[in-house]
């Protein structure tokens, strides 16, 4: 994928969030459920940082990364099996593929890349509507953690 780029990737997306602020961070939210390597979570830690508020960076990175989802989810159902395997390799898909199998809901819940997660979700049949709770619980715990961490930043700093 794209993690070869990811020093480049990094500081553009630095860039792109002092630049175009919440905006910014819903795009990069979007794309990193999708395939983009670079998460949104430094960047709601680091939010005072940028002049932003964490809770609102949270909101936004989370409705980006469920938005995403639900893009991968069905980008994986239409574009098939083949398409998969190319985009994240033989070996993560066969490791991704052990986990879903054997966890399914649980492996959205707590499942690591998520990108790949939603691309085994919509590729494996998983209901829209399991998958969707896994994802908001998964999500909504993750982001919060990294919200909670900016508020005390943001604390901290002022």
């Amino acid at each position: 994928m794209l993690e070869h780029l990811f020093p480049e990737l990094k500081k553009w997306a630095e860039n792109f969030v002092q630049e175009h602020g919440y905006t910014a961070l819903f795009i990069l939210s979007f794309t990193e459920s999708i395939i983009q390597p670079v998460p949104p979570y430094p960047f709601i830690v680091s939010a005072p940082l940028f002049n932003l508020s964490p809770y609102v960076a949270g909101l936004i990175a989370f409705v980006g990364n469920i938005a995403g989802a639900i893009v991968a989810y069905y980008l994986a159902k239409i574009l098939g099996e083949t398409f998969v395997k190319k985009l994240f390799g033989q070996r993560l898909y066969l490791k991704g593929e052990a986990l879903f199998n054997r966890y399914g809901f649980w492996a959205v819940l707590i499942g690591e890349p998520y990108k790949l997660v939603c691309w085994l979700a919509g590729l494996f049949h998983m209901p829209v509507w399991s998958f969707l709770l896994a994802s908001l619980i998964a999500r909504a715990i993750r982001i919060g953690i990294f919200v909670f961490f900016g508020d005390v930043l943001g604390k901290f700093i002022n």
